[in-house]
């Protein structure tokens, strides 16, 4: 279904499934002077996607939201066939939030013909969440690679919960000069601390109570680098430790700290330092992390 209003601010939210009809309305956009900003998503919106919405809203004419689980950032034996589809209540999300246009392609759409063509980032994909998903990053660059061809935006919103894969994208970006500014909006946490995401929902109510610790680790590991530079294994293994005492249904994939540009390890936690965790309650793996920088920590 498509509505037929013309691509301004007021006017009704298209839904569309073609790339052309993206090219069209965007171009129409274009001509009347709007700037573009893209959030993509892949879709079970909730706040923390809709305050991407929000920053996009406030910084660009004409917002895009992409609904798209793609299957190439899925390794075997992961959850693409249970994620999360709910496209009724994500684009009644998006009309509340002013959305210009939602873009919801099929699989055949973004990759027509079993697409051969991969855009991989090397070794910023290998690390933190690319230890143990080898093939994850080169499934996400390939698909935003190819969202951003189609949408063409002027800015693009991605949320620093995922911390790895805004890096990696403004490199993609920046080294494939793609004409976009990727920016890297703050995590959004439920009041408990716990940072929002689709997954959540996948939590009995014991993991979703032990849950919050991924939030307090951080927090530790925050006054402990704030105290003076301490030894980052120090810092790991006491995050370790408090996520063992306070998640122990949980399983921990890694607890890293790197240097927040090159996603490299270092050997003192001195700001700047990103703190990146990440634990599995049963098949529900979560990921959390603060960057603690020269005044303070954010995220």
């Amino acid at each position: 279904a498509r509505a037929t209003a013309g691509p301004d601010k007021g006017g009704a939210m298209n839904v569309v499934a073609s790339v052309e009809e993206v090219h069209r309305l965007v171009g129409r956009a274009r001509s009347a002077g709007m700037s573009v900003g893209f959030v993509p998503t892949m879709g079970g919106l909730h706040e923390g996607h809709l305050s991407l919405i929000d920053a996009a809203k406030a910084a660009c004419d004409f917002v895009v939201v992409s609904i798209f689980v793609n299957p190439t950032q899925f390794a075997p034996g992961e959850d693409l066939d249970t994620y999360p589809r709910t496209p009724e209540a994500d684009t009644a999300a998006c009309k509340q939030r002013g959305v210009n246009m939602v873009f919801m392609p099929t699989v055949e759409t973004m990759y027509p013909g079993g697409a051969v063509t991969t855009v991989s980032v090397g070794r910023l994909g290998e690390g933190l969440c690319g230890r143990n998903r080898p093939a994850h990053f080169t499934g996400v660059c390939t698909v935003v690679a190819r969202l951003f061809k189609i949408v063409q935006p002027d800015k693009a919103f991605f949320g620093a919960k995922d911390f790895q894969q805004a890096v990696i994208i403004r490199r993609m970006a920046s080294e494939l000069n793609m004409p976009v500014e990727i920016v890297r909006c703050p995590i959004v946490r439920e009041a408990d601390g716990l940072a929002m995401s689709t997954r959540n929902a996948y939590l009995s109510a014991d993991q979703r109570e032990q849950a919050v610790a991924l939030h307090g680790s951080l927090q530790l590991a925050q006054r402990l680098i704030r105290q003076g530079g301490p030894p980052a294994p120090d810092v790991a293994a006491e995050v370790r430790e408090y996520l063992r005492q306070n998640a122990p249904d949980g399983e921990i994939d890694y607890v890293e700290i790197v240097e927040p540009q090159e996603l490299t390890s270092v050997e003192i936690a001195a700001a700047p330092v990103l703190v990146a965790v990440a634990v599995k309650f049963g098949g529900t793996r979560l990921i959390d992390n603060v960057l603690v920088d020269a005044v303070g920590a954010s995220n």
